[in-house]
């Protein structure tokens, strides 16, 4: 049975193609559904059936007969395998509409399965965990930053605007608009201090963006030479 995990043989290669074509045509499916004149046709019900027992069945042969068997349900593509077909089982139970709505929603995490049979999308996934380590260290930061900047322009603009700067967790949304540049403008200082106060945090803004862009460059650079 190895012959059909190894992707070096020809079995191998050809089921990985095959589920590689069965996950982007699930999510082709999924698209297609969202169209209102689409929506709730019987169809798409009956791909979602045979899309999840296919997910299903190899989700078995891997836990039955893969290298690592059982172990592969804790391992990161079997977490994975697991999210994409949980979803479908979770909502035979389910009467809620709005838990079967969040259920068919977790459907997209289905596009993560492709990563087990991208070299690119490995290489990336192997290169974030070769760097996890300054990354939890600027998370840290980034929230430290952003607690930063919702006290301060809380503490600028809470009189000027009291009704959008009602709090500092209130204030945060402000934070993270313009920590991350985008700057969407439907919360905006209006006071001379926190408009300075907000200058100041758009070249900090600027770190946040550019920090983890410089060190997955770097990690993927490792990767080339080595």
């Amino acid at each position: 049975m190895n012959k059909y995990f190894d992707i070096q043989s020809s079995t191998g290669r050809f089921l990985e193609i095959l589920i590689q074509i069965v996950i982007l045509l699930s999510l082709i499916s999924l698209t297609m559904e969202s169209f209102p004149e689409l929506k709730g046709r019987p169809i798409f019900r009956t791909l979602e059936i045979v899309f999840v027992s296919i997910f299903t069945f190899e989700l078995l042969m891997r836990v039955l007969f893969g290298p690592k068997k059982l172990k592969y349900l804790v391992s990161g593509y079997g977490i994975i395998d697991i999210l994409a077909i949980l979803p479908f089982y979770l909502s035979l139970g389910v009467i809620d509409l709005r838990v079967v709505r969040i259920l068919r929603f977790l459907r997209i995490l289905r596009v993560a399965k492709l990563t087990k049979y991208s070299k690119a999308l490995s290489r990336l996934i192997s290169s974030f965990r070769s760097i996890r380590g300054e990354l939890l260290v600027f998370l840290f930061a980034t929230i430290l930053v952003l607690f930063v900047a919702s006290a301060g322009i809380y503490f600028f603009e809470h009189k000027a605007q009291p009704e959008i700067f009602k709090s500092i967790p209130h204030s945060m949304w402000w934070a993270v608009a313009t920590l991350t540049t985008v700057g969407y403008g439907d919360v905006y200082p209006v006071t001379a201090g926190g408009k300075i106060f907000t200058t100041v945090i758009l070249f900090l803004g600027l770190g946040v963006v550019a920090i983890p862009s410089g060190l997955l460059a770097a990690a993927l650079s490792k990767k080339d030479e080595s």
